[in-house]
């Protein structure tokens, strides 16, 4: 398979989810990996590459920080539709420390890396191909990777909740399925969360324009779910881009219950070291 970068420049303006500022972000063909450069910072220290060494505090995005303490905050969604059209290699001009949140989804990126078209490269990129199972077990969460020939994920999540209790998803993960499927699956939040997140400096950017808030008996989304299964899709959207922090393409059945992105990330080092 050989690596892929973007044909022309791409330019996108939006709302960071985390700290609600507007983040220019400026893409440009590269092959060089993935590399995100803070230009609001000092030239010199300011790059960042996409590598499982660099994350940091998982808890609620997967975040990057370089030996300077640049930091780019909630990448999973981008990341995702860059595993999707099997892009490689970029660099990633931001003026802020986060990604913008768009709609919540990976669409508007896979719609804006359409637009601009894709360049294959005169370099190839070997796939990470399970041969045997890998298990990973934290608490409730589980995440396996198995032999298969192409790429499947299964996800199962369980929510204690009044609304949203249990679902289940099966999809191969190809850039059809993930188009039609997966990408306009939007990232989703309790309504008893807000208070502690505001306080907190989190989710100031957060609207029913880019997340769906799940209440007591529904969502407070006027304009309803996109799939009656949203939620465990957009978890797919995540793990996927969680993986693409090897910048691999993978061969394999994953399946992932209740996990996140500590999880994701933990997994993905093991993949690393098979």
């Amino acid at each position: 398979m050989k690596r892929k970068t973007i044909a022309k420049e791409i330019e996108y303006i939006g709302i960071g989810l985390h700290k609600g500022e507007n983040i220019k972000m400026r893409l440009l063909p590269s092959e060089n990996g993935i590399i995100f450069k803070r230009v609001d910072l000092e030239e010199g220290k300011n790059e960042i590459t996409l590598d499982i060494a660099n994350t940091f505090d998982l808890t609620r995005g997967t975040n990057l920080q370089n030996e300077y303490g640049a930091k780019v905050h909630t990448i999973e969604h981008f990341l995702s539709a860059l595993y999707a059209l099997d892009i490689t290699d970029l660099t990633v001009e931001l003026d802020g420390n986060e990604l913008p949140i768009c709609d919540g989804s990976a669409k508007i990126f896979i719609d804006i890396f359409e637009e601009a078209g894709l360049r294959e490269l005169d370099m190839d990129i070997e796939p990470l191909v399970v041969k045997e199972p890998i298990y990973l077990t934290i608490g409730d969460k589980n995440i396996v990777a198995l032999p298969y020939d192409g790429y499947k994920l299964t996800y199962a999540i369980r929510f204690e909740h009044t609304f949203l209790k249990s679902q289940l998803a099966e999809f191969e993960v190809n850039l059809e399925n993930y188009k039609k499927e997966i990408a306009s699956a939007r990232t989703f939040g309790f309504d008893y969360e807000i208070e502690y997140l505001k306080k907190n400096n989190l989710a100031l950017g957060g609207t029913l324009d880019n997340a769906i808030v799940v209440k007591k008996d529904g969502v407070l989304n006027p304009d309803g779910l996109r799939f009656e299964d949203e939620f465990v899709r957009h978890k797919m959207l995540d793990i996927i881009g969680d993986l693409k922090i090897l910048n691999r393409p993978i061969k394999a059945h994953i399946i992932a219950i209740k996990a996140g992105h500590a999880l994701d990330i933990e997994f993905a080092k093991l993949l690393k070291n098979m």
